[in-house]
């Protein structure tokens, strides 16, 4: 069984401060206590596609270990190693970032896919972002409805874990703003 949720935000921020607050918000220190399920990040390796135009980036995520307590008791880890892959094209406007779990995969596949583009309604001032998240416990498969709850609570803390970014992004596009007109925020 998989679980699998989208969700769409709004920010009514271009799209150039809204990718910006994307790259920073895991470097802001005042950040490290809303995501504190976020333990460390590292970029891997990043490239610009001179051809192209088209910045593609990789980094190494660790995280608090996603699901309820019981269950990483019983796997026996409190972290989780992710891989984030990111592309952003400037020319069209559109940054996509996609990250999955590398290490306890024997027990749980989480894949998340996020997009950033120009509001259809406003593409000079707002930006929508389109979130895809999709949950699998592995183990528990035979054992249905027990996999089914402790995939639901996984998908709780992610929708959680997704507004504490929202809030994150907010707050960083309201300093890049404050920045760009010369304001210390």
């Amino acid at each position: 069984m998989v679980r699998a949720y989208s969700q769409e935000h709004t920010y009514k921020h271009p799209w150039e401060r809204v990718t910006s607050a994307s790259w920073r918000k895991f470097a802001d220190p005042e950040n490290k206590r809303i995501l504190s399920h976020i333990l460390e990040v590292d970029t891997l390796n990043h490239k610009l596609d001179s051809s192209s135009g088209k910045l593609y980036t990789t980094r190494a995520i660790t995280i608090h270990a996603p699901g309820p307590w019981f269950l990483r008791k019983m796997i026996r880890q409190d972290i989780c190693h992710c891989v984030e892959s990111t592309v952003v094209d400037a020319q069209s406007r559109s940054m996509q970032l996609s990250t999955r779990n590398i290490s306890l995969e024997k027990y749980i596949e989480v894949e998340e896919k996020i997009r950033y583009d120009p509001h259809p309604d406003n593409p000079k001032l707002w930006t929508v972002c389109k979130q895809e998240t999709s949950i699998r416990i592995k183990p528990l498969s035979a054992l249905a409805s027990m996999a089914e709850k402790i995939e639901q609570k996984c998908v709780d803390k992610f929708q959680a874990n997704s507004a504490k970014g929202r809030e994150v992004m907010e707050r960083m596009c309201k300093y890049l703003e404050a920045e760009s007109r010369g304001i210390s925020a």
